[in-house]
């Protein structure tokens, strides 16, 4: 029991004073999302053969429904497949934020975003050199620019303050607090009872699998896969490699409104094939090669 209040009051400690981090970093999210997700959504939908590279770069942006948006326009065919995976492989929002809160991963961030662009854009560019080939479907099937244009600016509502963005940033904030204490207290509960081993062993550590694990991890439909992952890392469990390769598989909820949204089964199968395959193979190759 002595165990269990020490771990928990550790941990507590721990998360909470993240939370300043946690909300200022989610309120600019909210700012960003609010005022520029409408040029973003408008150059995405204009990129058609550059679509990979804007995809990749734009998908880095933190910026919470960035996935569910593309997976839109995919499912709408304003975008390719390649340009879609692009977006999927470069986004990690919690990620980038939860290492903002620990000084000593901060300098990581700056590698991770390069490392996830450049492997959105390779990939995404493999990806519509197969479309092209294999499944004979061009880029360039996609609504008239108009139409794109309209879309992207079809709201002349009133954008929200910045008191307004309050509330969002908040619940958001409180919503990655619960999974970051819970991982945690849960990461720390293992180590202090049994080892550190005995976490390296469940997620094999320095076992080529490990990247495959971490891919399928990152699958997981909400937020708490980023989130766990980069604990993981922090906490030397997961290699860089590996991390990588969760973090890439990590689409939050794109996956679920592509299922949802895209009539064609057969393409949304594709897609996560190449997904999680992008994914482990990126992870291994860095994980191989022994990256920080």
């Amino acid at each position: 029991m002595g165990l269990f209040l020490d771990v928990f009051k550790d941990s507590a400690v721990d998360c909470v004073k993240m939370l300043p981090f946690l909300f200022l970093a989610f309120y600019l999210l909210e700012v960003v999302e609010q005022h520029a997700s409408d040029r973003m959504t408008a150059m995405l939908g204009r990129s058609g053969g550059l679509g990979p590279l804007i995809g990749s770069m734009l998908g880095s942006v933190p910026q919470c429904g960035f996935s569910i948006m593309a997976s839109d326009f995919f499912a709408g065919g304003v975008i390719s497949m390649g340009t879609l995976l692009a977006v999927y492989l470069s986004t990690s929002d919690e990620a980038i934020i939860i290492l903002l809160t620990d000084p000593k991963h901060a300098k990581d961030i700056l590698f991770l975003v390069l490392t996830k662009v450049i492997i959105g854009t390779v990939g995404g560019y493999m990806v519509l050199f197969f479309e092209r080939k294999v499944l004979g479907r061009s880029p360039e099937k996609v609504r008239k620019e108009a139409q794109i244009i309209h879309a992207g600016s079809e709201s002349p509502a009133v954008k929200p303050g910045f008191r307004d963005l309050l509330i969002p940033a908040w619940n958001h904030t409180k919503e990655v607090f619960v999974y970051l204490f819970i991982f945690t207290f849960l990461i720390g509960f293992i180590m202090e009872g049994f080892g550190k081993n005995a976490i390296q062993s469940i997620f094999l550590s320095g076992s080529a699998f490990q990247p495959l694990i971490a891919a399928v991890i990152g699958l997981i439909p909400n937020c708490a896969a980023s989130i766990m992952l980069t604990q993981l890392y922090m906490d030397g469990v997961l290699s860089f490699g590996s991390a990588i390769a969760g973090l890439c598989s990590s689409a939050g909820l794109g996956l679920l409104v592509l299922f949802r949204m895209n009539r064609s089964m057969k393409e949304n199968i594709t897609v996560l094939a190449f997904l999680v395959a992008i994914a482990v193979t990126a992870g291994s190759i860095l994980q191989a090669v022994s990256l920080p």
